[in-house]
């Protein structure tokens, strides 16, 4: 069953890069007493992921900051050395923590997974973005079809947090 509006996210697991190399992080050590904008692509260097997903949070950073975000968060079904350079590519570095979700924990736990295993590309995480206030999802948007970003866009949480304010 996926997560809803409502729901306190499950305690997880997650490998972040900092200067001293990768370390794990726990849902608590990245929600607990914040306000974050999460949102989820399939992969990094994927098509839609990478030239529109992801520059849209990077270009509303400022706007989401304004607007009470103390972190925006990227997670992926992908290891911490390829998000760590997926962040440099897309401009992220400094403005969007990429949490690493190699083995999909988080995804599965929060009922998000994604099989794509019949396309070769294993199992990943639905797209999505979501606002969480200490743990507790406020808002949420699921893509229905996998390219598509416009429900989990920066706009559209940048909208829907001016409303759920």
């Amino acid at each position: 069953m996926a997560i809803k509006v409502g729901d306190k996210l499950p305690d997880a697991s997650f490998v972040v890069m900092t200067s001293d190399g990768p370390a794990e992080r726990s849902t608590s050590d990245v929600f607990a007493g914040k306000k974050v904008a999460l949102f989820a692509i399939p992969g990094a260097y994927t098509p839609t992921c990478q030239n529109q997903h992801v520059p849209g949070f990077v270009d509303r950073a400022e706007e989401l900051a304004g607007k009470g975000i103390d972190t925006i968060a990227c997670t992926a079904v992908n290891d911490v050395f390829v998000l760590s350079h997926f962040a440099k590519d897309t401009g992220a570095e400094g403005k969007i923590v990429m949490l690493a979700d190699g083995n999909g924990d988080f995804a599965k736990a929060i009922g998000l997974d994604l099989d794509l295993t019949s396309r070769g590309f294993g199992v990943r995480s639905s797209r999505y973005a979501m606002l969480v206030e200490d743990g507790v999802v406020k808002v949420l948007n699921v893509e229905d079809i996998p390219p598509q970003h416009d429900k989990s866009s920066a706009a559209t949480l940048c909208s829907m947090i001016d409303r759920s304010l």
